[in-house]
């Protein structure tokens, strides 16, 4: 197998790559990841949208729908398996403007729409003070110890940290050796975290979540080069030890959601995701190429923003008007409908500006670092000039002897 250099950006295009094929399952499977967490909060938890338990209102689907919560983790893989593919080959400045005109026109959008609804409809929730909101628009409401306007909005700081770390290695460019090297670091330091239990270690590495991004990133290069026993042992090391960590989110969530869940179709369904990751990193789902998973995609991260408070919101004002069937059932349509429109008409169109205005201000940072560094070299030449003493002889040496006609 060929290993990019050391300090050498691996730019080879992947086996899968060099077939043609574009991976639509990833799409298909982030829109499920959303509505498994949209089924959870709308279905299976006794929030304050419900004035009635939804043991009551869906005495057959809550306890099914309770698990929808495991979205996250899918999430989670799927972030470390992608965010490869689409930095591989690009410099640490590209990564960064992708993250950003990625994660913040439709965040900034459902931030301000959900505080609007908020202010209009008080009760369901806390009305955010505009200190907050504010603190909110910057996605570092958690750093910060700030409420957060909807409480979906702690996984996006997982996932900024994530990016975080990743700029360690992104930092010079992605290659094998440096992507199986960050795996086994942040795994090992993973594991410390735990034992020292140090809030700001934890705060850091991420013990209770860092094993699904570790996991995605080995699946990619599965993916990319070839399986071998180093890499489906970190996958498999990763599951083992996030089922650990699913325990104690799994009482957190029965907490969350009002009642008792068994534990082992979490556990199985925490299986069924990594198998089918795994399916994915080794081609079996090429062949899946359906036109609509793409824009089913682009829905996902919008989706995931907006359903919350908005969608307890449209419950309290119709619970008593409607079947609770339908309330989810017109909730999730126009949820769908209002995400495409966010996308089609706020993170498209924000995000190219800033992609260009981003671009360009990086553009700028390099062409003024090389003017510092041209004069800053120039001016050291001149200086060691300066240094070296006058030296008669090597000056005569150096003079063209002119000869007389009589020589």
């Amino acid at each position: 197998m060929y290993f990019a250099g050391r300090g050498e950006p691996d730019r080879r295009k992947s086996r899968n790559q060099q077939a043609g094929s574009r991976l639509y399952v990833l799409d298909g499977l982030r829109i499920i990841a959303a509505l498994m967490v949209v089924s959870f909060h709308l279905l299976a938890y006794d929030g304050t949208g419900w004035t009635t338990s939804v043991k009551d209102h869906f005495p057959s689907t809550y306890l099914f729908s309770y698990y929808g919560w495991l979205g996250v983790q899918l999430f989670f893989l799927i972030s470390g398996f992608v965010i490869c593919m689409s930095c591989w080959g690009k410099g640490v400045g590209d990564f960064a403007v992708s993250r950003v005109t990625r994660l913040y026109p439709a965040y900034w959008f459902a931030v301000l729409a959900t505080a609007f609804a908020l202010w209009l409809s008080p009760g369901v929730r806390d009305v955010p003070t505009l200190s907050n909101l504010a603190v909110n628009l910057t996605m570092f409401q958690d750093a910060m110890d700030v409420d957060r306007v909807d409480s979906v909005y702690w996984s996006l700081w997982v996932e900024l940290r994530f990016y975080l770390l990743f700029t360690l290695v992104a930092w010079k460019g992605l290659t094998y050796r440096r992507l199986v090297i960050f795996c086994l670091g942040w795994g090992v330091a993973g594991l410390f975290a735990t034992k020292a239990d140090n809030e700001l270690i934890n705060a850091v590495v991420m013990p209770e979540h860092c094993w699904y991004f570790i996991a995605g990133i080995a699946l990619y290069l599965i993916y990319r080069f070839k399986p071998n026993a180093l890499l489906w042992s970190i996958v498999a090391g990763c599951f083992l030890l996030g089922q650990h960590f699913l325990v104690a989110a799994h009482r957190a969530n029965q907490y969350y959601a009002g009642y008792k869940a068994p534990l082992w179709p979490a556990l199985i369904l925490l299986a069924v995701i990594f198998a089918v990751m795994s399916a994915v990193a080794v081609g079996l789902t090429n062949s899946i190429t359906w036109r609509w998973l793409p824009t089913a995609g682009t829905l996902t991260y919008p989706v995931y923003l907006l359903h919350e408070d908005i969608g307890w919101i449209f419950i309290r004002h119709t619970e008593s008007r409607l079947h609770p069937y339908a309330i989810v059932a017109i909730a999730v349509v126009g949820l769908l409908i209002a995400s495409w429109l966010v996308h089609r008409y706020v993170e498209r169109p924000l995000g190219r500006w800033m992609r260009r205005k981003l671009k360009a201000s990086f553009a700028e940072v390099r062409i003024h670092s090389q003017m510092n560094s041209y004069n800053i070299t120039g001016k050291l030449s001149e200086l060691e000039s300066l240094s070296h003493p006058y030296d008669p002889r090597a000056s005569a040496s150096t003079t063209p002897q002119h000869k007389g006609p009589d020589a």
